[in-house]
């Protein structure tokens, strides 16, 4: 168990991904940089968390912030629960913990939107704790060399898997050991087509030596998406619009939109000028957007409001909207 450490750290050490937040130490930026990673490719992730950190360098900056603001540096990047749990989160840490990030696992997991990976990955690499960061990367280097040969989306597997990474994890470099994992997964064990010629533990891999590299991994199949049909509303009138705040318990909640109405189907009551889609983890969005030029604004509701058109790119929207605006821009 102890040479699985020592030859993944070994690879780590030649082959590490120079990272903005590698090698840092902030339990502040490591949070930051995870959960931006979350749902995030590296390459995306990248410049928003600069962004972020450069917007709001601590937990104090961050907590003080209104909401509306933490939305609209975050937008682009998705998964907008990610950044309310944040400014919660830091809200938390500034309110119970006297504005210093929990040195402890389970404090760490105790705060809003940190689950069991976030808080190992903190607390490894910050504090120096031996906790396994189990992930997908991490799943898949598991149940390819120890060959795990059951439906990894069941939880009794995956804690099998983490007690597994529990009794192989270096304790004197734990944070070393899970940020090799993470990019052994991300450059070396890969999901297809990995170069097992060139892989440390090519002799000792269950999956290579089984002809199982392509069925390892596995995984039950996902259910299936759900499609919804969007239909926003443009009035135009002397420059001024109408949006509204989006405030239920749903996708993109507290950001702005056109007025809208959602169908059961992808009928279009009247030819739209724009449409688009946009696939989210468990949904597809079907987006319709319709200009309407009028005389005068109509009424609006009380979650609506008139601003001038322009000035629409000041608060917080989602993706659709935004390549609906880059649309209507080029007329």
């Amino acid at each position: 168990m102890k040479a699985f450490a020592e030859t993944l750290i070994s690879w780590y050490e030649e082959h590490k991904r120079d990272l903005p937040w590698r090698g840092e130490s902030d339990p502040y930026k490591i949070w930051v940089s995870e959960i931006i990673l979350q749902q995030t490719r590296v390459q995306q992730g990248w410049d928003y968390y600069l962004r972020f950190i450069d917007n709001f360098p601590n937990i104090k900056t961050l907590s003080e912030a209104d909401e509306e603001r933490v939305l609209k540096v975050w937008q682009g990047l998705g998964y907008y629960s990610r950044a309310r749990n944040m400014h919660a989160a830091a809200r938390e840490i500034m309110a119970e913990h006297n504005g210093n990030f929990p040195d402890t696992y389970d404090k760490i997991l105790s705060l809003k939107g940190i689950g069991k990976y976030t808080a190992a990955a903190i607390a490894s690499i910050a504090f120096k704790l031996p906790y396994p960061a189990v992930d997908g990367n991490v799943i898949r280097i598991v149940s390819r060399i120890f060959g795990i040969c059951e439906d990894v989306t069941q939880q009794t597997v995956v804690k099998r898997i983490t007690e597994i990474c529990e009794k192989v994890i270096d304790p004197k470099q734990p944070g070393v050991f899970n940020q090799a994992a993470m990019d052994f997964g991300a450059m070396q064990c890969v999901p297809r087509n990995p170069n097992c010629d060139e892989c440390p533990f090519q002799s000792n891999c269950y999956a290579y030596n089984n002809n199982l590299v392509d069925i390892l991994p596995i995984k039950k199949k996902k259910s299936e998406l759900k499609h919804r049909y969007f239909h926003y509303t443009i009035y135009i009138s002397d420059n001024q619009t109408i949006i509204e705040k989006r405030t239920k318990s749903d996708i993109w909640r507290n950001m702005y939109q056109f007025p809208l109405k959602e169908t059961q189907s992808d009928h279009f009551p009247d030819k739209p000028a724009f449409t688009t889609m946009e696939t989210l983890s468990h949904q597809i969005i079907h987006a319709a957007f319709y200009v309407k030029s009028v005389k005068k604004i109509p009424k609006t509701s009380d979650n609506q409001f008139v601003i001038l058109f322009n000035d629409i790119e000041n608060y917080p929207i989602p993706k659709i909207m935004t390549e609906f605006l880059r649309y209507f821009n080029e007329l």
